[in-house]
């Protein structure tokens, strides 16, 4: 059974107790520094690309579970890129021995999600959250994209996967992406519950991810396929035969 002793919140990823968590559950993971972490954002920031509002572009997690500050929300499409669990973790949703899989931007298509606008006196403080949050590895590209929403597009920072990592997990077939989000858990909570809250979400929007409700819907049949099976009440009126070698 996972420990839920943390909670994915403003104020854990603040005090660093993520990070603590990860290096304790984990200590070959390979953390970024502080030092580093703050470089990258900065570099970020300096970018030609970097526009002068700040938006950031979620596609998962961040939907449901920002923890970061913004001042407006916006419904936005992203084209050339598509969400799909192809990140490999054995940590916060995961275990070594049984790891989950969590949600990146894969080149392709287009994904439709959140853009959040962050207040121009506030960009540093809450990047910086998202940063250490998002940047603790070398799973994730930062990169400006266009988000494209009803009010015109703006440019907004996305998560990409960077597939030369070692927890890319590539194209992987149906099965063993249900399989594996349905089984896996860990100190953050079941991987499962990361799908769960984000196709509510995104359908509470009006966000329709067919590949995401086909994989929640079937995790949830097997769910209570499994909850049934373990809750069956014994059926009385045909009781089991009993040997008669060991009948008394």
């Amino acid at each position: 059974m996972a420990n839920h002793g943390v909670r994915l919140t403003r104020d854990s990823i603040k005090s660093g107790s993520i990070r603590r968590m990860i290096a304790a559950q984990d200590p070959s993971f390979e953390l970024l520094s502080e030092t580093e972490v703050r470089a990258s954002l900065a570099a970020m920031l300096a970018s030609p690309e970097a526009p002068r509002d700040i938006w950031v572009f979620a596609y998962g997690s961040l939907i449901w579970n920002p923890a970061f500050h913004f001042v407006e929300q916006r419904v936005g499409q992203v084209h050339g890129f598509h969400r799909r669990f192809c990140l490999w973790t054995h940590l916060g949703r995961g275990r070594p021995e049984a790891p989950g899989l969590m949600l990146a931007l894969e080149p392709g298509g287009s994904c439709r999600g959140v853009a959040y606008r962050i207040a121009p006196d506030a960009v540093a403080s809450e990047l910086e959250i998202v940063w250490m949050r998002e940047m603790l590895g070398r799973a994730y590209r930062p990169r400006w994209v266009t988000a494209h929403t009803p009010a015109g597009a703006v440019r907004a920072v996305a998560f990409t996967m960077n597939r030369a990592h070692e927890r890319y997990a590539g194209r992987l077939a149906d099965d063993v992406v249900a399989a594996t989000i349905a089984g896996a858990s860990g100190n953050l909570g079941a991987c499962a519950e990361y799908l769960f809250n984000t196709v509510a979400h995104l359908e509470a929007l009006g966000i329709h991810d067919r590949q995401l409700t086909l994989l929640r819907d079937r995790i949830a049949r097997q769910h209570a396929a499994t909850a049934a099976a373990t809750h069956a009440p014994h059926d009385s009126r045909h009781p089991q035969k009993v040997p008669a070698r060991v009948r008394k």
